[in-house]
Order: structure tokens, then C-alpha cells, then sequence
């Protein structure tokens, strides 16, 4: 835990939700367990096994003291998750949280929810995708114009990071209508217009899904397991055969996938094989907290173009 509380120990000012250890990717031994982020004003200490209450005691402690140099006068919040198998547990260890609560990420606003479920309603790996598309939007001669799928789409984040950027439109298709929901709300929390919200299941809508297109942008975002939803293994390939008929001439895909146990060349023979028109333009870099002792395991996010 030494590098955990040193990492504490320097950790910078802000008021941006971010990743602010990262013990998951391997270059900290013995702290593979260990994550904390930041969700202004919480600071959210995540674990993959128990932790005893002395420990608990010493990152409470290294906190305090670090928070009170940041912050003098202001209160600490902190929240302790346990993900160890048969252990599950979420508390608010010190402080108070608001209601609603909602953070900053760049210059949007977004709700989450730290004491509720092990997604917190926004993920700090993908800060340098919705970057991107940021990116995309504003380069293109009319964004206006601008037709965005936000397949997997969760709580919305993407199409509010297109959306700010001008994009037109933004489709957004999840079957958690609870997750749509929330993404409704950071549309408005953002006074944003043009997003639409459709609680389906993807694999039975394409033929609405298609009509609504062609796409200038079809962004894919699924989980890695969801039982009886999707299997990375033999579900994303159903979805990199229909992109050429997902995606206007000239078009782009965004490819994200965060399965440990599933290398780069996953997607990238997938998409060979059975998307061979689109060309291969990058891969996103992940924000540099999330750096892993092997890149095949960390977050993968992959940009192609369909041919004009």
C-alpha cells in the first residue's frame, strides 16, 4: 500500500473527475487491487480485496492530511468499495456527498453516483475518447450536419461531448432505459438539444437503426460480458458487420473495448475480416494515470473510415 500513500501524499489540486491511482494496471506492486478517483468532492477508494480496518485507517489518514493542504478548512469525503468476491460492499467513510451530485470532465457537467452499483455513471478511462469525438465534431466543414450513433451508449457521456461540439444529432441506444435516463439528465444538465434515447436492444433494432442513417460517426462502446446481452467474443463481431451500412461515405467508427483478457488484434482481425473497406486511422492513447505493464490489457479504442 506504501506506493497508494504516496501517491496521496502528492496529489494535485482540481475539481475534474479523474482517475488518481491506478494500481489495476501492474506497475505498483502489490497495490493490483488498488484504485482512487476523484468525483468532486468525493474521493472514491476502490478495492478488489479486503482491506483490514488498519489500512482503511491509514489511507483515512493520508487523506485528511493531504486534503487539509489542498483544501484548508474544507471537510474530506471519502468512500471505500470493496469488489472482493463474496464481500461486495459501498460506504461513505467520512464526509457528506450532494444530491445530485455531478462532476466536471473539460467543460461538461455529468451525474454520478458513488455510493450506488460499481459504475458510477461515468467512466474516467474513456476522458481521452470523448475527447476525440470532440475533436471529430469540430473539424468537420459542417457539424452541424453531423449524425452521431451512440451504440451501448450508458449514460450518454459521448453524445454530450458531440453534442458541445456541435454535432446535429446524436442517436443513443442502450437497453437500460434507468441508464438512458440519467443521460437524459446530462443532457440537460449541459442545456444540450439534439439527442435522441432509445432503450432497445441493438441486436433487435437495426433495421430502425439503419433507416435513421447513414452516420458521419458510429460510436461502439459495449461491455465486455453482460449475461445475456453481450459476450465481446461473439457478440462484437454481429456488430462490425453492419457498420458499412451504419456509416455515411467518409465516415468514421469508434471501437472501444475493455476486456483484459481480449488483446488489440481481437478488433483488429475482426474488423480485417469482416469489415475490410474501412481503413485502420488510429488508436486512441488512454488518459496517462491508466498506464498498464501491458497495453494489450488496458482500455483499446480504435478509429476507421469507410471510404468516401
Amino acid at each position: 500500500m506504501h506506493a497508494l500513500l504516496e501517491a496521496i501524499a502528492t496529489l494535485p489540486a482540481s475539481q475534474q473527475a479523474q482517475r488518481l491511482f491506478h494500481g489495476r494496471g501492474g506497475l505498483f506492486p502489490g497495490c493490483e487491487h488498488l484504485s482512487l478517483d476523484l468525483y468532486p468532492p468525493a474521493v472514491v477508494l476502490t478495492s478488489f480485496a479486503p482491506l483490514a480496518d488498519e489500512a482503511l485507517q491509514s489511507v483515512g489518514d493520508a487523506l485528511q492530511q493531504r486534503w487539509q493542504q489542498l483544501y484548508p478548512g474544507e471537510p474530506l469525503t471519502w468512500v471505500y468499495q470493496c469488489r472482493a468476491l463474496g464481500a461486495a460492499e459501498t460506504r461513505l467513510v467520512q464526509g457528506s456527498l450532494p444530491e445530485p451530485h455531478t462532476v466536471q470532465e473539460d467543460d461538461a457537467r455529468y451525474l454520478v453516483h458513488v455510493l450506488r452499483g460499481q459504475n458510477h455513471g461515468l467512466f474516467l478511462d474513456m476522458a481521452e475518447g470523448r475527447r476525440w469525438v470532440r475533436q471529430f465534431i469540430a473539424r468537420q466543414p459542417d457539424p452541424e450536419r453531423c449524425t452521431v450513433l451512440n451504440l451501448f451508449a450508458y449514460t450518454c457521456a459521448f453524445s454530450v461531448a458531440a453534442l458541445q461540439a456541435g454535432a446535429g444529432q446524436v442517436v443513443n441506444i442502450d437497453m437500460s432505459k434507468a441508464a438512458l435516463a440519467s443521460g437524459q439528465q446530462n443532457h440537460r444538465l449541459n442545456q444540450l438539444a439534439g439527442g435522441q434515447f432509445w432503450g432497445h436492444d441493438i441486436f433487435s433494432s437495426w433495421g430502425k437503426i439503419t433507416r435513421t442513417g447513414p452516420y458521419q460517426l458510429v460510436i461502439m462502446d459495449p461491455p465486455s460480458y453482460q449475461k445475456g446481452s453481450f459476450v465481446a467474443t461473439k457478440d462484437y463481431a454481429r456488430l462490425i458487420k453492419r457498420l458499412p451500412d451504419l456509416l455515411a461515405p467518409g465516415g468514421f467508427a469508434l471501437l472501444c473495448l475493455n476486456a483484459p483478457e481480449l488483446p488489440l488484434a481481437f478488433l483488429q482481425d475482426q474488423m480485417a475480416a469482416l469489415a475490410p473497406e474501412l481503413e485502420f486511422i488510429e488508436q486512441m492513447a488512454n488518459p496517462a494515470i491508466f498506464a498498464d505493464v501491458s497495453p494489450d490489457r488496458a482500455l483499446k479504442v480504435l478509429a476507421y473510415r469507410m471510404p468516401s
